[in-house]
């Protein structure tokens, strides 16, 4: 109870940090009360993209280590329900989805983690391609068809099973930052060499780590396939899906664990309004990004937090921006 409070309320950032967290949570569980029935379906995809970002920071932000195989993982948990939800319960799925990725990260960490720099982001790009383009082959050759059916879900009760998911990981998220784990993994992004020199082992702690990043991926995976009721390869391992999370956590910020889920907040809101404007969506995503990495190097909330320093530090109400 001690670590947690600590881990939680141990200072002034954390806990605004966490009131935010918990206020987003409580907003959201009433959402599927609002007459828009597209409100829940919005908000779902919203936090399956904080979910993927903010896994994805708890490894790549910590290590250094790019990692760009989030649209294998999902999409793995998106034809595990394919091949399960019509049999089994939709938690049973989601929690089958978590483990099948944790196994194939791990493996997968296994063989690749011993690589340093661009090889490691190079291998777990040409996964999602190779599991694209297997399972396409695979279907085409023994199925005879391609794509498969997924029982629905309506859309309340896939927001309720996402935020479970994110809410679960995040505190676990909250709480493996400050243990031996998450300090092991600041470490090895500061000086690998020099944290093996103090006796950790820095493959087992990376394998670990990546494989703990996939699970809640493939869970969400499998979770918003219900949502479309028909998944292919190219649905379930769309490249975007390893781009999107990336570029979520950089916008938010990668130094905080609130920083993603701002990051996914904005460009998701971003990404489905100019979807429904314009056909340049595209072009401006880019352009907003690209403004973003030369003002905000530190992404969203870290330029709030350099304001609120420089607030404090300057005199006479003067504010500057110092990122």
């Amino acid at each position: 109870m001690e670590l947690a409070k600590t881990v939680f309320w141990g200072s002034k950032p954390a806990k605004i940090q966490s009131i935010a967290i918990i206020v987003a949570v409580i907003i959201l569980s009433f959402v599927p009360a609002v007459g828009n029935s597209y409100a829940p379906l919005f908000l779902a995809w919203i936090l399956t993209y904080a979910t993927m970002s903010v896994a994805w920071n708890f490894f790549s932000g910590k290590t250094g280590y790019i990692s760009l195989a989030s649209a294998a993982f999902y999409g793995i948990g998106m034809y595990l329900q394919a091949f399960l939800g019509k049999a089994l319960a939709l938690p049973v799925t989601v929690i089958i989805a978590a483990i099948v990725a944790f196994a194939a990260a791990f493996a997968v960490g296994i063989i690749t983690l011993r690589l340093r720099g661009v090889y490691f982001a190079i291998f777990t790009f040409g996964l999602a391609l190779f599991l694209n383009k297997f399972v396409h082959w695979y279907e085409v050759t023994y199925v005879f068809t391609k794509g498969r059916m997924v029982f629905k879900y309506d859309n309340s009760t896939i927001l309720y099973a996402v935020l479970i998911v994110f809410v679960i990981f995040l505190a676990f998220i909250i709480l493996a930052n400050k243990s031996k784990f998450g300090l092991a993994l600041d470490c090895i992004g500061q000086n690998e060499d020099s944290a093996q020199h103090i006796g950790i082992n820095t493959t087992m702690i990376k394998v670990l780590a990546f494989a703990v990043s996939a699970a809640p991926v493939g869970a969400v995976g499998a979770i918003m396939s219900t949502s479309l009721g028909y998944v292919d390869p190219d649905i379930a391992f769309r490249m975007l899906v390893s781009f999107m999370p990336v570029l979520m956590a950089i916008f938010g910020g990668q130094h905080n664990t609130f920083g993603p889920i701002l990051g996914a907040v904005v460009f998701f809101s971003l990404q489905d309004y100019l979807l429904r404007t314009t056909s340049l969506y595209m072009l401006i995503f880019g352009g907003v990004m690209i403004v973003t990495l030369l003002v905000m190097p530190k992404g969203v909330f870290g330029a709030i937090e350099s304001i609120i320093a420089s607030s404090r530090r300057g005199s006479g109400g003067e504010v500057t921006l110092n990122v």
